[in-house]
């Protein structure tokens, strides 16, 4: 049952003060954690959070209408968890700790790790070429690595493939300088029925739409990125996708209730929602894999959390790798690993995060590495509230977040 029990600002500051969370001050580098730096958390710290929380939960969450799942967690416990609404508006089936959720873009995670895993097997090097897995690849001189950090200048096949191409124009800016940007005009559409990841590479194949840019000058996320790793991993392991995460990541890690959703499981798809209840329909993108499609729960992607910081799917010195920033050209305190978002804001310990959306998922995942601590939060209703109450990680660190992390 939830509680909302407020704690007084006295007894919030003298526990910051005193050691509740020893890690807040931190100002190192982040870096990957080993399993002897969870020390638990005690009763006293456990009530000190959730009633911390609480309050958080329903002014961000439950106040906006809510409809989902959350759980944080510190030292790899739970500290907060609850369920809100109905998995489905129509059956009026409630949300419990086993209702899978499209996670979204939180799928990059799982592919990005998937093909770090590959490189420490040597089935692979960041510094290959695409092309040499994905023969008839129409774009030279792009790496894994370049994909790996959306480096790699590709166009958006969730723009070519639904009808609108990207083209590059040279407009003049605020101080008359002749600059290029991207616009977005409308095409003809050539893709009809569900078209998997394969069929994203036929159609760059053929039509070659134009990229955006050259191989690693800029960073753009696109998810042409990760479909394109998503069948690396296919073709290295000679396995579908979904078939290898399920064998070789969910399975041992102990993720029962986690998959990735293909074209097999159009016949048991249950919508997500927009803001007015209405549902979203299976639509011609949603059997493509690797840059979203992953479906699970608040309670399996803490196994995911803990899996990173253990190092038990990834060695650590990958995972410090993943969270290195490769985006620096443009000022400011964001940028991006290799398939995680940072947020890298000195002398404040850097958090390592990866958002979500699509049709009326949403998602967080939200770490704080120096602080041990994580907060999962997964709707499907669309609720952008739901971003922004990633903040409510302010009741671990011991100082406000105001932060705009990307969605």
């Amino acid at each position: 049952m939830l509680r909302l029990k407020m704690i007084p600002l006295l007894t919030f500051l003298l526990i910051a003060a005193c050691g509740s969370n020893p890690t807040a001050d931190k100002k190192e580098p982040v870096k990957a954690k080993k399993p002897s730096a969870f020390s638990g958390v005690s009763a006293r710290e456990k009530e000190y959070y959730s009633s911390a929380i609480a309050p958080l939960y329903q002014s961000l969450l439950l106040r906006t209408g809510f409809n989902g799942a959350i759980l944080l967690a510190k030292n790899g416990e739970i500290v907060f968890e609850d369920y809100h609404g109905y998995i489905n508006l129509k059956t009026k089936e409630p949300i419990t700790s086993n209702s899978t959720f499209h996670i979204a873009s939180v799928s990059k995670t799982f592919t990005a790790a998937v093909i770090l895993k590959l490189m420490e097997e040597g089935k692979l090097n960041l510094e290959d070429n695409v092309e040499k897995y994905l023969p008839g690849f129409p774009y030279n001189g792009i790496t894994i690595k370049d994909l790996l950090s959306h480096r790699s200048g590709l166009p958006k096949y969730d723009h070519f493939m639904d009808g609108t191409i990207s083209t590059v124009v040279m407009v003049k800016n605020k101080k008359g300088k002749m600059v290029k940007r991207i616009k977005t005009i409308k095409a003809p559409v050539q893709v009809t029925g569900l078209p998997n990841n394969n069929d994203v590479l036929q159609y760059m194949i053929k039509y070659r739409p134009a990229p955006e840019a050259s191989p690693n000058r800029r960073y753009s996320y696109c998810n042409t990125n990760y479909a394109m790793l998503a069948l690396i991993v296919e073709r290295i392991t000679q396995m579908p996708f979904p078939v290898y995460m399920q064998e070789n990541v969910f399975k041992p890690l102990g993720m029962t209730s986690t998959y990735v959703f293909s074209v097999k499981d159009t016949a048991k798809y249950i919508p997500s929602y927009n803001y007015n209840n209405s549902p979203f329909k299976l639509q011609k993108l949603d059997c493509i894999y690797g840059d979203k499609n992953v479906y699970s729960t608040v309670r399996d992607l803490l196994l995911w959390d803990k899996a990173l910081y253990f190092g038990n799917f990834i060695s650590l010195k990958s995972l410090d790798m993943a969270f290195q920033p490769y985006s620096n050209e443009s000022r400011g305190f964001k940028n991006y690993g290799l398939g995680w978002h940072l947020l890298i804001k000195p002398p404040d310990p850097t958090i390592v995060y990866h958002n979500g959306w699509w049709h009326g998922n949403n998602a967080v995942f939200k770490r704080l590495v120096a602080d041990s601590a994580t907060v999962i939060i997964l709707g499907n209703k669309f609720n952008k509230n739901i971003w922004a109450a990633g903040k409510m990680s302010s009741v671990f660190t011991g100082h406000a977040d105001t932060t705009r992390l990307d969605e």
